[in-house]
C-alpha cells in the first residue's frame, strides 16, 4: 500500500496521484469491454456454439455406440458377417420392398 503518512513530498502524492488515475482508467476501459453490446453478444454465441458443440459431440458418441452395437449383431469378432443373422434381416428387406412394389402398383390400378 502506498505510503500516507505525512513524510511524502509532493512530488510521490503527485506521482501517486498518477499511478492510481492509470490504474483507474485501466478499469474503466476492461469494464468499457466487458459492458459493449458487441462483446456481450460474442460471449453470448461462444456459449451458444459451445453447448451446440458439446450436444452434437454427445449426440455423436450415442448414435456411434448404437452403430457399433447393430454392427456386433451382425459382425463377429473378426469382421466376418454373421449369415445367422444376416440372411434372415436381409430377406425381411426384399419382402418389405417387394411388398411396397405391389402395394404401389394396386393403387396405380384402381
Amino acid at each position: 500500500m502506498a505510503d500516507t503518512s505525512d513524510t511524502r513530498t509532493p512530488a510521490q502524492i503527485e506521482a501517486d496521484i498518477t499511478r492510481r488515475r492509470e490504474l483507474l482508467a485501466e478499469t474503466l476501459d476492461e469494464i468499457g469491454v466487458r459492458v459493449h453490446p458487441k462483446t456481450i453478444v460474442g460471449d453470448a454465441k461462444a456459449k451458444v456454439v459451445s453447448n451446440i458443440d458439446h450436444t452434437l459431440g454427445r449426440a455423436y458418441v450415442g448414435v456411434n455406440r448404437v452403430v457399433s452395437d447393430v454392427k456386433g449383431q451382425f459382425v463377429d469378432e473378426k469382421g466376418a458377417p454373421r449369415l445367422e443373422r444376416v440372411v434372415p434381416v436381409a430377406a425381411l428387406a426384399v419382402i418389405g420392398v417387394v411388398g411396397l412394389l405391389a402395394l404401389g402398383t394396386r393403387r396405380r390400378k384402381s
